[in-house]
């Protein structure tokens, strides 16, 4: 379900509705596997497999995973703000911005959650500003708009979950809030 159309940007790789998630603490699982088929052998329910960055991905929603001896744990995310009774899809997606690239402001029908692999990006809320960089990951909440800017000296790469609500749109465009420019004295 790639939609990459080029070496920048940011591209849906797999989209995997997951139903109603139990009421408990959910978590965002990154695992790296040697190969697809070592990967798959370890995927749960609410396991995705995709090749990013350059390497094969275990992405898990769910409780916490414990990693099989094959996998490298990249990082668990969570828990997650999420809603009892809701059925929400995993979307993925592979995030590649130059430096000062800024993103349209928008807003997703459930939390966004971002993974930096290298570089970093600060995230302008109404709630202030968060900056994602390799071992610190960032939690937006449903709903709250954002615009995201590639801070730092070199590309900002990663990998980002909506988890979205399934009977509404994942990603909507906001035109009635502006960011007040505070990512853009972060870079």
């Amino acid at each position: 379900m790639s939609e990459r159309t080029g070496s920048e940007g940011c591209w849906i790789l797999a989209s995997k509705p997951l139903g109603m998630l139990p009421d408990r603490p959910i978590f965002w699982t990154l695992d790296v596997y040697p190969d697809r088929e070592t990967a798959q052998s370890a995927a749960a329910s609410g396991s995705t497999v995709l090749d990013a960055l350059g390497k094969v991905w275990l992405l898990t929603v769910g409780d916490k995973q414990q990693l099989t001896s094959m996998g490298r744990r990249v990082t668990q995310i969570g828990p997650l703000p999420v809603k009892p009774g809701e059925d929400y899809t995993a979307q993925y997606r592979e995030s590649i911005m130059r430096p000062g690239a800024v993103s349209r402001t928008h807003l997703h029908s459930g939390p966004e959650v971002f993974y930096t692999e290298t570089g970093e990006t600060c995230l302008e809320t109404p709630s202030g500003m968060q900056v994602s960089r390799k071992g610190h990951d960032v939690v937006v909440p449903e709903g709250e708009p954002m615009e995201l800017t590639a801070t730092g000296p070199d590309n900002r790469t990663g990998l980002v979950l909506v988890l979205h609500s399934s009977s509404k749109p994942h990603t909507t465009l906001v035109a009635d809030w502006h960011s007040s420019g505070l990512c853009k004295k972060q870079k």
